[in-house]
């Protein structure tokens, strides 16, 4: 490895929620969950995708709550014995019980077993396949896991009496582009389904963007492309993106989840959208370097090229807040005004997506999701900012 690799790789590894909040441009939102602690405390709370970024973080902030038993569900073995291991590291001999469960969302039997057998009060539902790119190219396996799935985990916690369920969303969601933004935007018209007529279940769901440092963002791809020696790859000089921390993140998703109402959308004041090039200049200026658009001619230059925008990404986010009331819960959190399909309309997308789905036929599901995402879409913002 070079000296300047070293020297990336080592700040790199010292970059934790201090270093990336510095990036935002703006105060962190404090962390200090006040009375909204109470909603967890002394509960059973089952956290899916327990082991990625958000669900890790989820899951020791619950923990802070003093929750009667935390259980961790998760597809990934070493993932989940990791979490599991690290989390009772820090537990007392009283504290909390942490139980690990191996499992995929989409396994109906599986699921309602868990739920059955451990009577979880509160559901955060973090499983999705998140990445734009990849779902695009995958989009039958990234919509059966990020909608069915959704949508088997809600009917189970709504048969055996869950009191709250909250699904993890995303800003992609609003007015998606893309088969990762129609996903969850679909996933959430499950949710406000299941509210219409839930019974004793709470069905809510979070919208939040981009979280600086997670698996996959660009921050940790900035930083391995510096301890290569760069260049940093941008898709588009203008591009931009709303930011947060994990630790940002996960506090006001559990507020959100102690202050919903069933069929709510809330979402994250994700603060100014900030370019990624804006981001990339910032991050190398606080290791000291410089960014520069041309060849490199100093020791302490990196060069950045522009790949160009992925099929499904947008040039600009959508604010995951745009449409909504600030909640008097906490001024960093919006509910979305978001009308949901009839319980037919829903059925017959579900039905023609698992069909889809099943056939394995990409090509299909792909046209469900784009031709319901475009029939939710609503009114541009863009269009009334301009009247």
């Amino acid at each position: 490895m070079s000296d300047r690799s070293k020297k990336t790789a080592g700040r790199a590894a010292d970059d934790g929620t201090d270093g990336t909040g510095m990036l935002l441009g703006r105060p962190e939102c404090p962390g200090e969950l006040g009375e909204s602690r109470d909603i967890y405390a002394g509960k059973t709370v089952l956290i899916t995708g327990a082991g990625g970024s958000i669900g890790a973080e989820l899951s020791r902030q619950i923990l802070l709550c003093a929750p009667e038993r935390l259980i961790l569900f998760e597809l990934n073995e070493f993932v989940l014995f990791t979490l599991d291991r690290k989390l009772r590291a820090t537990l007392g001999v009283n504290g909390p019980i942490v139980t690990p469960i191996l499992g995929n969302v989409t396994d109906a039997h599986h699921v309602r077993r868990v739920l059955q057998k451990w009577r979880p009060d509160i559901v955060l539902h973090a499983a999705a396949y998140k990445h734009v790119a990849m779902v695009e190219v995958n989009p039958a396996i990234g919509l059966r896991n990020n909608v069915l799935g959704t949508h088997v985990l809600a009917k189970a916690a709504q048969a055996e009496g869950v009191g709250r369920f909250i699904l993890i969303s995303s800003d992609k969601a609003v007015r998606p582009e893309g088969v990762m933004g129609a996903s969850k935007r679909l996933a959430e018209i499950v949710v406000q389904d299941l509210a219409s007529r839930s019974g004793g279940t709470i069905f809510a769901a979070v919208r939040f963007g981009n979280v600086l440092g997670s698996s996959g963002s660009v921050l940790p791809l900035f930083h391995e492309q510096m301890a290569r020696g760069g260049p940093l790859e941008v898709t588009h000089p203008d591009a931009t993106r709303y930011f947060m921390t994990v630790a940002e993140a996960v506090s006001l998703v559990l507020r959100a989840g102690a202050v919903a109402q069933g069929g709510d959308i809330l979402s994250l004041d994700m603060g100014t959208p900030i370019r990624i090039l804006d981001l990339a200049d910032q991050m190398l200026k606080q290791m000291g370097y410089t960014l520069t658009c041309d060849s490199p001619s100093a020791p302490n230059q990196i060069g950045v090229v522009f790949t160009g925008l992925r099929p499904g990404e947008k040039l600009h986010e959508e604010s995951p807040s745009f449409g909504g009331a600030r909640t008097a819960a906490h001024p960093m959190l919006f509910i979305c005004k978001e009308a949901a399909p009839s319980q037919m309309e829903v059925a017959a997308a579900l039905s023609a997506l698992t069909r889809a789905i099943f056939d394995s036929d990409d090509q299909a599901a792909r046209q469900v999701a784009m031709n319901w995402a475009e029939r939710d879409a609503g009114t541009d913002p863009r269009a009334e900012l301009a009247v």
